[in-house]
């Protein structure tokens, strides 16, 4: 029997990375999946890949009416959530403060914060008639420390989405709904490639594997991170497993923002003892 055998669980954002990988690990795992993206022809490929326990949805995380029309649909083929991974999220204007336009920051902020609000709006009334559920919200590493991504602005709704987590997680988990969210380090995914200027999202979405060659020496563990790593972390979070984990940031990343890594700061010593003048 699978980890999510018997439950339903609704995926953000599950036409590529992340969020693909989601959908193909909770279905293996027992679930039947719904999982949106705003690809429509991505989003079917997707779900003719998995077969009959996942359906698409084309929305927009940042619509309340897309969210109100996902519950619905999902509640009347399911007629229940068990799950809420919210993973929709994008790239944000890179650039110092001077330079960020208003207009780019709101619509970040829409993508990246709202989608979350909304999805767990819109669950939370159907989890707690239930008196069960799990929702995973998509944090980052850039949440807990500066200078973690290409953007401010993205390290800045991140951060957003760790501490809203922590609050709807005090008000659902009395109600047996809990919360929590993963905090993705160095993940090959296109994101970069789209946070660096690229516009077409198919094509970026390609670049995950010279990322993941860029990626390999940031922490640690020396490999890139890879989408299916933050799939194994939601899929427990999503599962019975988990049952006593509310409010919790789980952060996968490798090490990355545990401290300086080992062989960089032995060089730096050595250097150091060298410049004084002192023996090995």
């Amino acid at each position: 029997m699978g980890m999510l055998e018997g439950k339903v669980a609704i995926i953000t954002g599950g036409t590529s990375g992340i969020g693909e990988s989601s959908a193909e690990l909770f279905v293996a795992e027992g679930a039947k999946v719904v999982f949106t993206g705003r690809r429509k022809a991505e989003g079917e490929s997707v779900a003719k890949r998995l077969g009959a326990n996942a359906g698409f949805m084309q929305a927009d995380a940042t619509s309340e009416a897309d969210w109100q029309k996902l519950m619905r649909f999902v509640l009347d083929r399911h007629g229940r959530i068990d799950v809420l991974f919210n993973n929709a999220g994008g790239p944000a204007q890179t650039g110092g403060i001077e330079g960020l336009s208003v207009e780019a920051f709101d619509a970040a902020m829409a993508l990246l914060v709202r989608s979350v609000m909304l999805g767990m709006k819109h669950a939370a009334p159907v989890m707690k008639q239930q008196r069960a559920g799990s929702i995973i919200n998509n944090g980052s590493v850039a949440a807990h420390l500066a200078g973690y991504s290409s953007s401010m602005v993205y390290s800045a709704a991140k951060a957003a989405v760790v501490h809203l987590t922590r609050c709807v997680a005090m008000e659902l988990g009395e109600h047996g709904v809990r919360v929590n969210s993963v905090s993705p380090g160095a993940i090959a995914t296109g994101i970069l490639a789209k946070a660096l200027g690229m516009s077409d999202a198919s094509k970026a979405d390609t670049m995950a594997e010279k990322i993941e060659q860029v990626y390999a020496t940031v922490q640690p563990i020396p490999r890139a991170g890879l989408p299916d790593d933050i799939a194994q972390c939601a899929c427990w979070l999503a599962s019975d497993r988990s049952s006593f984990v509310n409010g919790e940031d789980v952060v996968v990343d490798g090490g990355q923002i545990r401290g300086r890594m080992f062989t960089p700061q032995q060089t730096a010593l050595r250097q150091i003892k060298s410049t004084l003048g002192l023996g090995n």
